[in-house]
């Protein structure tokens, strides 16, 4: 049995560019399973935290430790960008990619990326290049390339943010999909009523910093800052 690299904790973590504050101090503890959704206000912080936790930010003070060697906790996780990363090469291809870069050969990684992409509702489109893909066909095949590897850890950085009702709905429903296979997802939003629908647990952030951490029902029922009460009733938050 492959052993887990949660919990991940986040010990008085702080970031700042130019001098300025732009995230923290932070510190919080990622664990168990389900669906951590990331809510607040634009410029709050919520791309940078998620970058943090994935290890893509220098921090400047405080630590962050997920369990076990560096090795495995990158090859657990996986990050997916709100503007898909596309490459010169086929929906297929762009799926393989990080079986191709981890040794697998083309014809094993081309095999099990078809299984994915099929999953994701992307088998129509294998063969055609990547850049001919609508936004929601992107935001898929960018999915499937991050799940590819099958990662304990997922994290989404508002994945449906361009995207029309109809491909929101369909990445919502991979995104269950993917929790209910045992993958931990944490994903930003901006979106209330999709927060509603996936989080099993919310992180409100407000000025760089998580002021708020509870379960979805209790959340919603009865925010306990008056931040997060003006941001779910549409409010402008200062």
């Amino acid at each position: 049995m492959v052993s887990s690299i949660l919990p991940l904790t986040l010990d008085a973590v702080e970031l700042r560019r130019g001098g300025k504050r732009i995230l923290g101090p932070v510190s919080l503890t990622l664990d168990g399973d389900g669906i951590t959704i990331v809510l607040g206000p634009n410029g709050s912080g919520k791309t940078t935290l998620l970058r943090t936790m994935h290890g893509l930010e220098r921090i400047n003070r405080g630590h962050a430790r997920w369990t076990g060697d560096a090795d495995r906790v990158h090859a657990r996780q996986a990050f997916v960008f709100q503007t898909p990363v596309l490459m010169r090469r086929s929906v297929l291809d762009c799926i393989a990619y990080p079986l191709r870069l981890d040794g697998v050969d083309r014809r094993s990684a081309r095999d099990r990326a078809a299984e994915v992409a099929a999953s994701v509702g992307l088998t129509a489109t294998l063969d055609a290049p990547a850049q001919i893909l609508s936004g929601g066909e992107r935001q898929k095949m960018s999915l499937a390339r991050a799940l590819i590897r099958t990662p304990e850890v997922l994290f989404l950085d508002e994945p449906c943010a361009n995207l029309d009702m109809a491909s929101m709905a369909e990445i919502e429903a991979i995104l269950i999909r993917t929790r209910n296979a045992g993958t931990r997802i944490v994903m930003s939003t901006h979106n209330i009523g999709q927060a509603r629908r996936l989080a099993d647990d919310i992180l409100f952030l407000h000025d760089g910093r998580v002021i708020e951490s509870a379960r979805r029902d209790a959340f919603f029922a009865g925010p306990g800052t008056p931040e997060a009460r003006a941001h779910i009733n549409g409010d402008l938050l200062p």
